[in-house]
């Protein structure tokens, strides 16, 4: 078989058998895409509960390896006994347990608190709406009484856009999750469909749980087992890599955006600000967006506070003055302290990722850009330092910033390699010189 497959010809033949069914596949996937679509949605929802439990093993996977290594463990290591790896299942069961019960106690928490408070507090704002807005009317008039004209202008164009907003509230904000309710409520069949999905799923991410070091074990003899040892290896590195700076920033940023969240309605309550739980949450979801969230929560949250009460401006005041302080504590205190260096980017280029993958997805994307683009930046920041310690280059970028050439004095000290190679490059073009002197000597003398 083996001296058969050695045969240009059937080298050829499967050669072309390749192109040709990479071409029947492109041909489908351009011509024929929306059948691709159908088949691949229909697959998505078979393999749902499997990617519900996987996702929700990732994210639970850092509480897990806190509450077995940092909790469990050095509690079980004082009890001497003489099975360790029934020890460690028992450590691996109860930190399971533990990771399952604060899973629970969060999700009732958040809905405990959306019912109780959110819900109520976007009901009174829909319902006493109106009044803000003729308070607001009134207050304008009242300050351009001298000019009429500019206040009757001012007026229109708020009740415009207030009408706008009071729609947008009703029909889509509030409407949206009561339609879906009453979705729900009518299809027993939707119903039973998501709860087995999630309970099936959550049921996953218990055995993932159990046996993470297993799946981590088996995919990395796939990887051995498909490229060579190199290949694999980094290959593996590049996982880790992207593990570590996904796991790292999402879980700093929901940690740092939940402080921060209870530190506004720490702070809103003491200031008696308006909806003091409902400008939490707000500014508390918008931090999760690096950079530009807090200025996304604060002026909304600003314009309702002085919808309510727009007789006393300074409390709208008020409330942006602490949030710049709470923002500055974040930035400069909190954050740096949670996150550390997760993504390595400097903040233009977490500006650039934020703008780009936000323009082209949406608020997911603003999320999720920062990351995605950190792991892309690390790659390439990869690929070219290979590039230079191939070329026996220095791979400091503080080296090249008043360089104008390779060639300037004072560079090639940091580079003994480059500087050993230029001198056998002149030193092997010194002797090509003479060596074709002495052959020309040699010619003229015959």
């Amino acid at each position: 078989m083996k001296d058969h497959f050695n045969n240009k010809y059937v080298r050829w033949g499967v050669t072309a058998f390749c192109v040709i069914a990479a071409s029947i596949c492109f041909y489908y996937l351009v011509f024929h895409g929306v059948n691709i679509k159908i088949g691949l949605g229909k697959l998505h929802n078979i393999l749902r509960p499997i990617l519900v439990g996987f996702v929700l093993a990732y994210l639970l996977t850092p509480v897990l390896n806190y509450i077995e290594y940092r909790i469990m463990k050095p509690v079980f290591e004082r009890i001497p006994v003489k099975n360790t790896s029934k020890r460690d299942s028992i450590v691996r069961g109860i930190s399971i347990l533990t990771t399952t019960l604060l899973f629970f106690a969060v999700i009732y928490a958040l809905i405990a608190m959306f019912v109780s408070q959110i819900v109520p507090s976007i009901m009174n704002l829909i319902a006493n709406f109106d009044t803000y807005v003729n308070n607001v009317n009134n207050v304008i008039n009242n300050l351009l009484a001298d000019n009429p004209e500019v206040g009757s202008y001012v007026v229109k164009k708020i009740n415009q856009y207030s009408g706008e907003l009071e729609s947008w509230l009703t029909n889509d904000v509030f409407a949206a999750p009561t339609a879906i309710i009453k979705t729900i409520s009518l299809s027993v069949i939707n119903l039973v469909s998501v709860l087995w999905n999630w309970v099936i799923g959550f049921i996953i991410s218990i055995y993932v749980l159990s046996s993470k070091e297993k799946f981590a074990g088996q995919t990395k003899k796939v990887a051995y087992a498909l490229f060579e040892k190199q290949t694999a290896n980094m290959i593996i590195r590049n996982f880790r890599f992207t593990h570590k700076t996904f796991i790292g920033f999402f879980s700093g940023k929901v940690l740092d955006s939940i402080i921060i969240g209870l530190l506004c309605f720490i702070g809103t309550t003491l200031l008696r600000t308006p909806y003091a739980a409902l400008v939490s949450v707000i500014i508390g979801v918008t931090n999760i967006i690096p950079f530009f969230g807090p200025m996304l929560g604060a002026v909304p949250c600003t314009i309702l506070i002085f919808l309510v009460d727009p007789m006393h401006p300074l409390n709208s005041l008020y409330f942006v003055i602490f949030i710049l302080v709470l923002q500055q504590f974040d930035g400069n205190i909190l954050g740096p302290k949670i996150l550390g260096d997760s993504t390595g980017l400097t903040s233009f280029w977490v500006i650039f990722a934020i703008t780009l993958f936000g323009g082209a997805f949406g608020v997911p994307g603003m999320i999720v850009g920062v990351p995605i683009f950190a792991v892309i930046y690390a790659s390439v920041k990869s690929l070219i330092n290979m590039a230079l310690a191939k070329r026996n280059m220095p791979m400091t970028t503080e080296l090249y910033l008043t360089v104008g050439s390779v060639d300037d004095e004072g560079f090639h000290e940091y580079v003994p390699d480059y500087k050993q190679n230029g001198k056998e490059q002149k030193q092997s073009g010194t002797s090509g010189k003479q060596n074709r002197k002495d052959g020309k000597k040699d010619s003229a003398g015959k």
